[in-house]
């Protein structure tokens, strides 16, 4: 199974032109890559779609709550 990039879910979530529930980013990115899709970044590999909101919650890539969350777009890298 193709892995895919963290970069290309920050551009599905900036595309989206909204904010997301926890949950709800968890679904649509599901919907999007598929419910056993494989997400990577520079720094990490083998995740999971939660593990993967996760992990860009946890190097402040997202503004607001668990409840509304949106990509900040100052805290992307351009790499």
């Amino acid at each position: 199974m193709e892995s895919i990039h963290g970069h290309d879910v920050i551009d599905m979530i900036q595309r989206a032109g909204r904010s997301f529930s926890r949950a709800e980013l968890v679904t649509a990115i599901a919907a999007e890559y598929g419910a056993d899709a494989q997400f990577h970044t520079c720094s990490a590999e083998g995740m999971t779609a939660d593990a993967l909101v996760e992990f860009l919650s946890a190097r402040g890539k997202f503004s607001g709550t668990d409840s509304a969350l949106a990509i900040d777009p100052t805290k992307i890298c351009q790499h």
